[in-house]
């Protein structure tokens, strides 16, 4: 055989292999084998999380944790309607470039070149048709907070997810705090009751906690699980105190912060022991958690706790607007149900 015709079926089979393998990565089901780089997009500019994920998934060297997971592409938008978000988007769609990924004209262009995605778009009213479009295209996606805007979109969303069989999931970072998952795991014996507490400013066009106080109810239902049945919220210019009785008896508050010294942090009280929550660990936690997921497709939370602690948040807006009466967690997801069909 000369050299030349030796070449040419070199080259063919190196197109064949790479054939195969695009084709692994689109099947159905997970993708085990960490030799293959899986390739992620992220949709949304408006939030540094966006930029923080990708730096964490494309490190040089890699973090063996990260799984070979890579963000390889981006759509901007993100919001286009919120001010606040908007003005981000071209320094992070400029920084992401820097970081070597590519940008998309739009989420179809994105969808056709990945095999997972970050739904990072700051701005939770767009998330439901952004999430039709990824999961009529069949990617595993992790969404940030928050999952949406309101209940019903919430609602809407995750029996989308479930119609279409497409591995979901969402979480703060903060489920990742100091000593969170320590008292999820039973270190402090059975969690009685908690304390969290965390930023909470607000945005007009969602529902209040859903903008930022989502961190710290996100500890606080890390900690206790789900099974809260009323909600009652007291509320001023600088604070928020959101109390949740459990049916079982136990008692959960979130406290949120406008003004003076800000954090995160909070105390369980266990069976054991009475110990402090907290401090946040950064981004890491949560990102090792997101690339496991997209390669195994087994979400670390259920949809029941993400969307019971939605409704928990739901329940504070209501009880706020009805002068800090107890609202039942039963009662405004019957109403975000019938809103969302």
């Amino acid at each position: 055989m000369n050299s030349g015709l030796r070449k040419i079926i070199t080259c063919s089979l190196g197109v064949i292999v790479a054939c195969f393998a695009v084709v692994a990565r689109a099947a159905d089901g997970p993708l085990s084998d960490e030799s293959v780089p899986l390739r992620v997009g992220v949709i949304g500019l408006d939030t540094s999380h966006s930029i923080a994920f990708t730096k964490a998934m494309n490190a040089t060297p890699g973090n063996p944790a990260m799984r070979n997971c890579r963000v390889v592409v981006a759509y901007p938008y993100g919001s286009k309607d919120l001010k606040e978000s908007n003005v981000r988007i071209p320094g992070y769609t400029e920084e992401i470039q820097k970081l070597g990924v590519k940008i998309a004209d739009s989420i179809d262009d994105l969808l056709k070149e990945v095999d997972a995605v970050l739904l990072e778009t700051n701005d939770g009213n767009p998330r439901l048709e952004q999430m039709k479009q990824v999961l009529a295209a069949g990617k595993p996606v992790f969404m940030d907070k928050p999952v949406a805007a309101d209940l019903a979109d919430v609602l809407a969303i995750y029996a989308a997810a479930k119609d279409s069989g497409v591995p979901v999931f969402s979480s703060s970072s903060l489920r990742f705090a100091g000593g969170v998952q320590e008292a999820r795991s039973g270190e402090f014996g059975k969690v009685l009751g908690c304390e969290t507490y965390s930023p909470c400013s607000l945005e007009p066009t969602h529902t209040d906690l859903y903008w930022y106080g989502i961190h710290g109810v996100e500890m606080l239902y890390t900690c206790m699980g789900t099974g809260c049945e009323s909600v009652t919220r007291a509320s001023t210019d600088g604070f928020d105190v959101v109390v949740g009785t459990w049916a079982d008896g136990r008692i959960g508050t979130f406290r949120g912060i406008r003004q003076g010294k800000s954090g995160y942090g909070g105390t369980v009280f266990g069976e054991k022991t009475i110990a402090p929550i907290g401090p946040y660990k950064g981004y890491d936690p949560l990102v090792v958690e997101i690339a496991k997921f997209f390669r195994t497709h087994e979400a670390p939370v259920s949809v029941e706790e993400t969307v019971e602690l939605y409704a928990f948040m739901t329940a504070a807006d209501e009880s706020k607007r009805q002068g800090g009466v107890p609202v039942a967690i039963a009662d405004v997801i019957g109403k975000a149900t019938a809103a969302s069909k």
